[in-house]
């Protein structure tokens, strides 16, 4: 590809991210989104700043989408996990302006949520490229800075800065001369921190898990997710805008699945309401006996699809609410029961070996 086709792909991505900031309104008003699903399960969604004094538990800066390599090495990779994200209610200190020996320029950068809002305090990452691209058509990088406000001593001439703040990034082309030029990115990002409840109760955060995807579960579309695996308390820093997350609870078919909105500058907590039950099976030769050692078991459905299977003694599995089959399979003969499950209510189900 050649630099004038490569300069197109960046003035591409410019303009993108113009569009973009310019759709960017009311950042900071506070709301409530309730989101409704189909039963048997619930989720709802409240928001506050992300930049507030309680810390979260975890960062987590989803793998970004490529846009090919321009960039060369390192220039859209961002880590999986950061250090817990505390940052304080304040807008971010200025950093000194360092000395800018004869012959260098010194750029000064910084980051929003919007036009109306402080500079971002943290969380940031800045990368300075080259302005030409190399032979092989990847981009230099020229400098990394992690601070909120960095001043960069450079000497003159054009540049590509990018700034990235979990998925969320700005690219903007910039020349220096004489003076100190500053430059301001606004970045319409978000953060969601999701854990799951049956009734009432906190579902432990070992047993549950989240996956994250971008636009609604209803449109066509990739279905990749951009995140996944997330565990209870990790925050997902995404750009403004529409997901759906995909609630995990235990490995069987305790699945829900939630539209969210998630407001630039907001901390968006999201709270999955499951309708199930974690119901241990055992296989015993009379009632409230021990349970038979290596028996196979089977959980199906009413109309015969297969829920889970496995192998042990008393193995534990968490189910949706609603009528089930358990098959266990000891010494070369089968038993059978039907069972139901109810929300929130635990319990051993036993099949007997007669």
């Amino acid at each position: 590809m050649t630099n004038s086709l490569r300069w197109l792909e960046i003035a591409a991505i410019w303009a993108e991210n113009q569009r973009a900031m310019i759709a960017v309104t009311k950042k900071f008003s506070a709301f409530v989104l309730i989101v409704s699903l189909a039963a048997p399960a619930t989720a709802s969604a409240q928001s506050s700043s992300l930049f507030s004094a309680t810390p979260s538990v975890g960062l987590i800066t989803p793998g970004q989408v490529p846009r090919g390599d321009a960039f060369g090495s390192g220039a859209a990779q961002q880590p999986t996990t950061q250090a817990p994200l505390v940052m304080p209610n304040s807008p971010a200190n200025i950093s000194p302006m360092p000395m800018v020996p004869a012959g260098q320029v010194g750029l000064t950068l910084s980051a929003r949520f919007g036009k109306d809002a402080a500079p971002i305090g943290g969380g940031l990452t800045w990368r300075v490229y080259a302005y030409k691209a190399e032979p092989g058509g990847t981009f230099k990088l020229i400098k990394e800075d992690k601070s909120p406000t960095p001043t960069l001593v450079l000497p003159p001439g054009g540049y590509i800065v990018h700034v990235g703040f979990g998925l969320a990034t700005a690219v903007k082309p910039v020349t220096l001369r004489a003076a100190t030029v500053h430059e301001e990115f606004n970045l319409p990002a978000g953060g969601l921190r999701m854990e799951g409840r049956v009734g009432d109760v906190r579902v432990p955060a070992g047993q549950i898990s989240f996956d994250v995807y971008k636009g609604s579960q209803f449109e066509a579309g990739d279905r990749r997710p951009i995140a996944e695996h997330v565990i209870t308390g990790d925050v997902v820093v995404v750009p403004e805008g529409t997901y759906y997350i995909v609630s995990n609870y235990g490995d069987a078919n305790s699945v829900v699945r939630s539209d969210i909105r998630v407001g630039a500058g907001k901390l968006t907590d999201i709270t999955v309401t499951h309708r199930a039950a974690a119901i241990t099976l055992k296989l015993v030769g009379d009632k409230g006996g021990e349970a038979l050692a290596n028996t196979a078991w089977s959980v199906l459905t009413p109309g015969g699809d297969v829920i889970k299977e496995s192998i042990g003694a008393f193995p534990r599995v968490i189910l949706a609410e609603g009528e089930y089959r358990a098959i266990a399979r000891n010494e070369g003969k089968v038993y059978e029961r039907e069972f139901k499950v109810v929300t929130g209510v635990d319990g051993d189900v036993e099949v007997t070996a007669h």
